[in-house]
């Protein structure tokens, strides 16, 4: 493995900053929202967009290091008026973190986070008058209230739908917020909630919220055709009905926001045809991080995030599944494949961005940027 210092300027990559916990709020039996409070001096950098994410981390016992990304609920004015950042977390199973916050995070504590990071969000602006509609499902409604919440206190013309699946109205995180933010905005803000295990007064709205069923809520109720922007967050097979249900109703996919919160379902891409069959042979790549390069080998059926947490484990990355892009960084050498990608969009493809833990080296020498 060889170093070598490059002389340029170097752009100045996110940081953990320790924040305190003002509050664990318990929304359901598996879900909380998480109140950090920003001191003034932090809060400039932890400014945000609706729609975006923070990265937490923390340490277990056992010395492992356990970082994961979740959507602020919160709005920008909250952090800018009183100081404070909110998130929802949902326990999975056998997850590190979110095992801790429902049962050992409490007020006081302090955590690691990395300022908000994220593309699903939109420009808000007083001056337009436009209606948004989201689809999301179990915590994708995290990001999805901040949205809607910022639409409607910002654009006073504005209107917003949310369609919000859930199995149970037992499950169904943020009910309190919901219902408070309904009653702020009665005439601009209408939420459907689809429950597929308890029956409501309207069929339409029991059961699963596949492609058929928000298919028929857009027929019956939200027709497309007046949404101007849709958000859409939730399981991976929920996020992809919704856009075959968009897509054939002639929503142009530029209108269409997404972000999966689970991807388990989704198949990795096989690695290319093109890929050296010979994985012996070894891939030569250098990693630009704050103005240093670090080269070393690695095989070509490896992911390059992880042969580089080797040389570099100050490297930034979060969740590691192609979701969060905290990992992102440009290709400016040789070529790569990526196994999935739920997080960049067209143009950050086109301009050679890439999430380095998904990416595999398909030429012998590889040189990928985290400054740029």
């Amino acid at each position: 493995m060889t170093v070598s210092e490059i002389r340029r300027p170097v752009k100045r990559r996110p940081r953990f900053h320790r924040l305190t916990v003002l509050d664990v709020e318990r929304l359901t039996d598996d879900a909380v929202a998480v109140t950090f409070e920003v001191p003034v001096a932090l809060r400039e950098l932890f400014a945000f967009r609706a729609g975006q994410h923070l990265t937490v981390r923390r340490h277990a016992e056992s010395g492992e290091e356990i970082r994961r990304s979740y959507s602020i609920c919160s709005t920008p004015s909250r952090l800018r008026d009183e100081g404070e950042l909110r998130v929802g977390i949902k326990r999975v199973a056998g997850g590190a973190f979110s095992t801790y916050a429902l049962s050992g995070l409490a007020p006081g504590d302090e955590v690691d986070v990395l300022p908000p990071l994220g593309h699903f969000t939109t420009e808000f602006d007083p001056a337009r008058a436009r209606h948004y509609a989201a689809i999301a499902a179990g915590s994708g409604i995290t990001p999805v209230l901040s949205l809607a919440a910022t639409a409607l206190e910002t654009e006073p013309d504005s209107r917003v739908t949310v369609v919000y699946g859930n199995r149970a109205a037992g499950t169904v995180m943020f009910a309190e917020e919901l219902a408070d933010l309904k009653d702020r905005y009665r005439e601009r803000l209408h939420v459907m909630h689809v429950l597929s295990r308890e029956a409501q007064e309207s069929p339409l709205l029991s059961g699963r919220l596949d492609e058929a069923r928000i298919g028929a809520v857009l027929d019956a109720l939200l027709p497309a055709g007046t949404v101007d922007e849709w958000f859409l967050c939730g399981p991976h097979g929920m996020v992809l009905d919704a856009k075959v249900a968009l897509s054939t109703r002639d929503v142009d996919d530029s209108a269409v926001h997404t972000e999966l919160f689970h991807v388990d379902d989704a198949p990795p891409v096989a690695r290319p045809a093109a890929a050296p069959e010979d994985t012996a042979q070894r891939a030569e790549v250098g990693i630009v991080l704050d103005g240093r390069t670090t080269t070393f080998t690695m095989a070509h059926d490896e992911r390059v995030l992880d042969a580089a947490l080797r040389a570099r484990p100050e490297l930034p990355y979060a969740c590691k599944g192609g979701v969060c892009s905290t990992c992102r960084a440009k290709v400016v050498e040789g070529r790569v494949e990526m196994a999935r990608n739920f997080a960049l969009e067209p143009d950050e493809l086109a301009a050679g961005y890439v999430l380095t833990c998904q990416a595999m080296p398909i030429t012998d020498r590889v040189v990928v940027d985290f400054d740029v």
